[in-house]
């Protein structure tokens, strides 16, 4: 596996600041990306996969990233099968607290045991510490400006009405 082939893994549901300040910083590490839109069985979608992907590839494209970005989504399957796949050896992950921590270290030492996938935990900008996209759902569904909290391309499409899908 490739050391320079990293996967950031995500729901990115919708799109966020803290996203893409975590992929701009990996970017900056890593030769390749593959941005990857996972379903969490967990959590109930607002937006479509689809729809996430197309704002993940508008909200890159408009940033100042300047490596090869794939964005691609999975769910079938282990994440570290779609790493292996593409002969990836890192998994990013962003993490925002101590409960991230506790919650992801389990899942990047079983990644390592299955797959030899390592695990690079990256941490927020502290601008971005706090937001989550549960937190962004919060308030666009209530009427309120995310724009602080999203890239453009996001904040322009929850603007619009679309949040009702």
């Amino acid at each position: 596996m490739n050391s320079r082939i990293a996967v950031v893994p995500g729901s990115f549901d919708p799109p966020t600041l803290g996203h893409l300040d975590v992929i701009r910083r990996a970017s900056q590490l890593y030769d390749q990306l593959h941005v990857l839109v996972v379903h969490n069985p967990d959590k109930e979608a607002m937006l479509p996969i689809a729809q996430r992907l197309a704002l993940l590839e508008q909200s890159i494209e408009e940033s100042d990233i300047e490596i090869d970005v794939v964005v691609a989504s999975w769910s079938m399957g282990l994440l570290v099968d779609y790493a292996v796949d593409v002969d990836a050896g890192v998994l990013v992950k962003g993490i925002r607290s101590q409960v991230d921590v506790a919650y992801e270290t389990p899942m990047a030492i079983v990644n390592r045991h299955l797959a030899h996938v390592e695990t690079v935990f990256l941490l927020p900008d502290p601008a971005h510490a706090l937001v989550s996209s549960s937190l962004v759902r919060q308030v666009a569904a209530l009427g309120g400006d995310v724009s602080p909290y999203v890239p453009p391309a996001v904040a322009r499409f929850l603007d619009t009405g679309a949040r009702d899908i």
